[in-house]
């Protein structure tokens, strides 16, 4: 696990996309993992810059989102599906039919989960996750306790969750209460997996993620488990990090 302490949300977002863009260089068809949430738009919103400059094209590239809300009609404003059309795939020039998120209106929900991670096997895997953190931990949606070895499947939301979310509805009875979310297992697939977090609100899950005991309670500590998991964070999300010192010296000092 590497961690890089950033200034502020920009600063993010500027090296989060230095890192996207190495990491996707030379590749055709390069397979993106896309998360929601506000913790990744400093970062869409520097790719998009640097698409726009010529610096990187998504024309030809995949893409999987992380999660979908149980019952919300894809088409409604709310669904992350329109979520990650409006964020990622119309500033980024992707082709939306190349991007597919998980079918949380389906008939049957399970079969939908599969279909999901056959399309992603399909694809060769996912070459750069996204992902974000909430404020208990929870990746994707897997919230505490989620088995480590999941795959796509539907997943029951915490009420904190839900009153996290709260502020996107008008008011607190049409949050949903269930999604479909990629598993842990699924996330620690990919070949590289970058974290962003910015604000003091997730300083103590991002304390738990880097230096608590790998645990289910915090399903984000299970990066600690991957050869290549970036974690860019700024100074506020980074203010429970008892090793703090130690990363910006880190970070300071690499070799070569």
């Amino acid at each position: 696990m590497e961690v890089v302490i950033c200034s502020d949300g920009d600063e993010v977002g500027a090296v989060a996309a230095d890192r996207v863009i190495a990491q996707l260089a030379g590749k055709h068809t390069p397979v993106l993992g896309l998360a929601t949430g506000s913790s990744p738009l400093n970062l869409y919103a520097e790719l998009e810059r640097r698409s726009a400059a010529g610096d990187v094209d998504f024309a030809h590239a995949l893409g999987f989102a992380l999660d979908e809300y149980v019952g919300l009609d894809p088409q409604h404003p709310l669904s992350y599906r329109q979520t990650i059309d409006r964020t990622v795939v119309k500033p980024l020039g992707m082709n939306p039919e190349r991007v597919r998120v998980p079918n949380g209106f389906a008939a049957d929900l399970e079969a939908a989960a599969d279909e999901f991670e056959e399309a992603i096997r399909e694809a060769g895997g996912i070459d750069v996750q996204i992902l974000g953190i909430g404020s208990n931990g929870h990746i994707g949606f897997n919230e505490p306790t989620s088995s480590f070895t999941s795959r796509t499947r539907i997943k029951t939301l915490t009420q904190q969750t839900r009153k996290d979310n709260a502020r996107f509805f008008s008011d607190d009875e049409t949050v949903p209460t269930h999604c479909v979310s990629q598993g842990l297992g699924t996330i620690m697939d990919a070949h590289n997996l970058l974290m962003v977090a910015s604000g003091e609100k997730k300083a103590d899950a991002v304390a738990a993620m880097i230096e608590g005991p790998v645990s289910a309670m915090c399903p984000a500590s299970i990066l600690q488990f991957h050869r290549r998991a970036f974690i860019i964070i700024d100074e506020a999300a980074a203010a429970k990090l008892t090793y703090a010192d130690y990363f910006r010296h880190v970070a300071a000092n690499q070799p070569g």
